[in-house]
């Protein structure tokens, strides 16, 4: 597996969870590269990507000031920082390298993604 995902479990509402993506490739190094959920019986939505140095993030409206986004280069690891999750957090949460040296709100400029992780929130 290129992209894995890993951090994921069980939470109560308000706790925090950190996510990482770990590169084994380092493909992605020169790319941007963002986070994705879905949810049971739901379409994968956005939820925050980030750009090959690091700038440029872009978050979904319903993470927003709960979540941050980064990445190590050296390492060829992603993360997201998630704090004060709500029961509506929960989901299986996707890595994914883009095309291009900027992340994406959309899927389909992601080339490569990776297992995901599963993020369930008790209320």
């Amino acid at each position: 597996v290129q992209l894995q995902a890993s951090g994921g479990g069980l939470v109560a509402a308000g706790g925090s969870l950190r996510l990482s993506c770990a590169d084994s490739t380092r493909l992605s190094s020169n790319n941007g590269m963002g986070w994705f959920r879905q949810a049971p019986d739901k379409e994968r939505d956005f939820v925050a990507s980030i750009g090959w140095n690091g700038g440029g993030a872009l978050y979904a409206d319903s993470v927003k000031d709960r979540f941050t986004i980064s990445r190590d280069r050296a390492k060829n690891t992603l993360y997201l920082q998630m704090n004060d999750l709500k029961p509506e957090d929960t989901a299986v949460y996707f890595c994914a390298a883009a095309r291009r040296a900027y992340g994406s709100r959309i899927g389909s400029d992601y080339n490569r993604w990776g297992q995901g992780t599963q993020v369930t929130v008790s209320s």
